[in-house]
């Protein structure tokens, strides 16, 4: 999810996964001898056991990865060694110690965000496969978050959805996702960003690929794309933020599109940025700008970034545009008397259900909330609702988006999301 501005690889993961257990060698052994009537020992063969099938996920996904993992341990994403001063960490006995400390710690333990980015690889598959044009956008929006629910296995705030399903179209960069009611439908010239996310007890992976059916932008598609892993590979622990910023512009605009016989530069939104994540807050403080900057904060040893860039045919720059779908409850939000009993009651399911993780008008309907509106425009007013209305540029332009979340280990880095699709 976008913040607005105010292998040396152990193994990435396979697309496809299959439980893990152990299946019987099938091999055949030898049964203690018996004597047969002419008095010979003979040995007698015991039948091969068949093989235990292994459990596959399903077409939509619907198997919960407690299934195909029944180890509980989920697979490392993509590992990228350290560069200058901290390539020592690789080796660093005292900093393989600390790993091993965290992931023996509940609170610490990489293995929430792992089991969050399998989930997020397995259903972005599916979506890939079938997202085409003469789909509506709400159908769209709920196969993802029916395989997300599925996958991770929503248990209240334990784990689900960490974010509204953002399916931003063309000009629009960030923060559309259809409301109740909505009857968009998927054009075959579109651009689509799709940008999800999924929690487990907090830690939430953001991740975000975009989808154009006509030739003409793959390009600029190319173009985030790559200044995407730009941004992955020089992030590191030390790294400046304002440094970081510059070498995602320069690989952004060393690209170009034609759009009808007119070539067009592709430009960094400058008012985007990636961020870091914490635990159930998804905008963790630190901004990752897309253009380069003064900024001299460092990113830190533990610390989860979404490295998210938008490249963009337009002016690259964004301004809130349209019906809001996405909201979240302000993380130190004051405390406000409500003179609303409607806006109290909202605040408490609210809670209840979300706590500070964000969600979209689609979420409160499920939850089982009506006639809100009055009510959740007050609590918006009163500074305990954040609004993230959709962000876009200029009508006419194109945009386009691609995102990984990263956790700074101790050793090394690791590119949880990473998945074969990209």
């Amino acid at each position: 999810m976008t913040a607005a501005i105010e292998k040396k690889p152990d193994e990435v993961p396979p697309a496809s996964v299959e439980a893990e257990e152990d299946v019987e060698d099938g091999e055949e052994e030898d049964a203690p001898e018996t004597q047969s009537a002419g008095g010979e020992g003979k040995k007698k063969k015991k039948k091969r056991k068949p093989k235990k099938k292994k459990a596959e996920q399903t077409e939509p996904p619907t198997i919960g990865l407690s299934k195909l993992f029944p180890s509980g341990v989920f697979p490392e994403g993509e590992l990228q060694e350290y560069k200058n001063d901290n390539a020592y960490r690789t080796t660093s006995e005292e900093k393989r110690y600390d790993e091993r400390m965290a992931m023996e710690d509940p609170e610490v333990t990489y293995n929430s965000i792992r089991r969050a980015a399998e989930v997020h690889r397995q259903v972005r598959k599916y979506a890939r496969k079938v997202i085409r044009p003469g789909m509506r956008m709400i159908d769209i929006a709920e196969t993802i978050e029916n395989g997300t629910r599925a996958l991770v296995e929503e248990n209240g705030l334990e784990s689900g959805i960490g974010f509204p399903t953002g399916l931003s179209l063309n000009h629009c960069a960030a923060h559309y996702s259809p409301n109740p009611g909505d009857t968009l439908v998927l054009g075959e010239k579109d651009v689509l960003k799709v940008d999800f996310g999924v929690h487990v007890k907090g830690r939430i992976v953001d991740s975000a690929f975009t989808l154009s059916f006509d030739p003409t932008y793959d390009k600029l598609l190319e173009a985030v794309k790559a200044a995407t892993d730009t941004g992955v590979r020089e992030a590191g622990i030390d790294v400046r933020l304002g440094e970081l910023a510059g070498y995602i512009q320069e690989t952004m605009e060393s690209y170009e599109v034609e759009v009808n016989g007119k070539t067009l530069p592709v430009k960094p939104i400058e008012n985007l940025s990636g961020h870091s994540i914490n635990p159930y807050q998804i905008h963790g403080g630190k901004s990752v700008l897309l253009v380069k900057n003064d900024d001299q904060t460092k990113m830190e040893e533990g610390e989860y970034f979404a490295i998210e860039t938008f490249g963009s045919t337009g002016r690259g720059k964004v301004i809130e545009q349209g019906e809001c779908s996405h909201y979240a409850r302000i993380v130190d939000a004051p405390h406000v008397p409500l003179r609303l009993t409607s806006a109290k009651s909202l605040l408490k399911s609210i809670n209840k259900n979300f706590g500070t993780l964000p969600w979209c008008r689609r979420y409160l309907e499920r939850a089982g909330e009506s006639k809100y509106l009055l009510a959740l425009n007050h609590l918006v007013a009163q500074g305990i609702v954040q609004d993230y209305p959709p962000l876009c540029d200029v009508r006419g332009s194109m945009t386009a988006q691609f995102e990984h979340t990263i956790l700074l280990r101790p050793t090394r880095k690791e590119v949880v999301s990473r998945g074969e699709d990209y």
